[in-house]
Parts: structure tokens; sequence; C-alpha cells
């Protein structure tokens, strides 16, 4: 299990997470210890070298002395792509227990705004952690985005299809550092889940609207994520919520987009709760405004609970570990 001391220890000497990458013997077993890694993906969000959608422009707008960079409205100014638009990492992620015998998830958490995966998604949000203590038996997934920069960009993943091609290679990266190769196709079958914080509801939109995933995806999970692209979430739901779950939390500085998008869902005939579900099943769709004295930057350990993502998953009906 990982511990806050050990993720804050490891994080601070360099280290990318709690547990080194290392090679192992297969095994059907389920997994002694937890094991993980910083993974490049050739089928990263970035780099990206195409176009910002609706806005129809150039995503790298600048070119200065052979460097390449992209205008950040929000900031007032440019992030160069060699320093916040290169990282291909993902963080790779089994808590001790894992089996692959047995039904498993997989969590894909998109950091929002401002976050680098070693400092803020492993040692601050203590997310391989929260998934350790949950007890799902699930495979983290946590691409890098904009590196510590204010900037909601989904990059290729606003590319129709992209994630779809994202989760295929994960399938693989998956088996090597689960240790088995051959485990590939298990992985490539496994059943998806979008945990989105923050800025994160963007790339999180457009791999549920326009991602190809299909009926993999049998859930969305928003925490202080819905700042746009309610559209898209309302489709989602509306064509997914046989088979698929819905759930947001949110600060006052997130009222006014959930207040939108139960409009849209209640224009469309969809019900839904305003309240924490006991359990995260298909059909699900609630909504929850939590404390509007909590800190939004400490939402993903500190929020209606503590851990509210441990919390979460814990809730996710079908997985136990």
């Amino acid at each position: 299990m990982i511990t806050r001391r050990d993720s804050l220890r490891l994080a601070a000497s360099g280290l990318a997470l709690a547990l080194a990458m290392t090679a192992t013997r297969a095994t059907a077993a389920p997994l002694a210890e937890g094991k993980g890694g910083l993974v490049a993906f050739a089928n990263a969000p970035f780099p990206y070298d195409g176009m910002i959608p609706i806005k129809d422009i150039p995503f790298i707008d600048v070119t200065e002395a052979g460097r390449r960079g992209h205008t950040v409205p929000r900031a007032g100014k440019v992030y160069w792509e060699d320093e916040t638009y290169s990282d291909r990492r993902s963080i790779v992620y089994f808590p001790a227990g894992f089996d692959l015998a047995i039904p498993g998830v997989i969590i894909v958490y998109f950091h929002g705004n401002g976050a680098t995966l070693e400092r803020d998604v492993v040692a601050r949000q203590q997310v391989p952690r929260q998934l350790a203590e949950s007890g799902l038996n699930a495979v983290l997934l946590a691409p890098q985005f904009a590196t510590d920069a204010p900037d909601s960009s989904s990059g290729n993943f606003w590319t129709p299809g992209f994630f779809a091609r994202y989760l295929d290679e994960a399938s693989a990266k998956m088996a090597e550092v689960y240790g088995d190769p051959s485990a590939r196709s298990v992985f490539a079958e496994m059943p998806v889940v979008l945990l989105a914080y923050s800025g994160g509801y963007n790339p999180a939109a457009y791999a549920a609207a326009l991602g190809n995933a299909g009926d993999r995806i049998r859930g969305i999970i928003l925490i202080d994520a819905l700042y746009a692209e309610e559209d898209k979430f309302a489709g989602w739901i509306e064509q997914n919520r046989s088979h698929a779950f819905f759930f947001s939390a949110y600060t006052k500085s997130a009222a006014a987009s959930n207040a939108t998008l139960r409009k849209l869902l209640s224009d469309a005939g969809i019900d839904f709760a305003r309240r924490a579900p006991r359990n995260l099943t298909p059909g699900t769709v609630a909504f929850l405004a939590t404390n509007p004295d909590l800190d939004h930057d400490d939402l993903v350990t500190r929020a209606w609970v503590n851990d509210p993502v441990a919390w979460l998953l814990a809730r996710l009906d079908g997985f136990p570990r």
C-alpha cells in the first residue's frame, strides 16, 4: 500500500511513483505488492500540432527563435512546447492485490490545470494511494496534459478517435508493467471509467464524446470538473445511461455549469439525483453540491469526505479486489 509519507518522500527524491517499474515474472496470482511507472506513449495528448476545436485556430500560434509556443488566454502569456507540451508520459499503476483473473476496470485520470504527474497526481492528490485503499480491482492511467500550466487543453484528445488509440496502446503498456505481455488482450477488453478533476473536464468531455471508445466507458466522475462542454456530457449521458453512470461533485466555482447540465438533462427527460449515490451503478446520474467553504485546490483529498477518490471508487459496482 502506498502511504502518504512514501509518496511525498519518493516524489521529493525525483522518483516518478511510489513503486519503481520492474520486470517481474508473469503470474496469475493477485499482485503481492503494487507496481507502476511513468511510461512514454506514442499516442500521448502532447505534442499537438492541430487546431483548437470551435475556435478553429492553430494550437501552436507562436514561433520565436526556433521555439514553438501556445498562447494561454487565461494566463496572458505564451507557454513553450518544449517545456509545457512535450511530456508523453502517463502513470500506469497497479495496486497490491490486483487480480487479472477476475473482473477489473481501468481508471483514466485527467489531472487538470497546473499539474505534474509526480508532484501533484502522486504526491499532492494521492491518486494512486486512494485507488489502492478503495479496494477496487483496477489499474490507473493518468496522462500528462499541459505541464504545470493554467491550461485545460486536450491536445490530441481533441482528435476524433484518438482516445481509442490511446487505450489501445495503453493495453500493451499495462501488460508490460504488469509483467506479462500476453495479458494485453485482457487489458484491451477492460471497461473504462473517466475520472476528471478541475480543468480535466475538457479532455474527459472529448474522450467521451469523440474518442470512439464506445461502450467501454462505463462511467464518468467529475470532481469540481465541469466548466464547459455541458452539451457533450449531456449527449454522452443520454446515449449511455443504460450501461454507465455519471457523477459530478462541485464547489461554487462550478455550480453554474452543473446547473446548465441539469437543465439539459431535464429537457431531455433524464432523471437525476442531487446527493452522493450509495453505489455507482449503471443508470446512476447524480450531482452533489459540496460545502461552499471547501477549497477547490484541495478537493481531491478533502471534499465532502476525506479522500473522495477512494470513497467513490469503493462504490463502483462490480469490480471488488
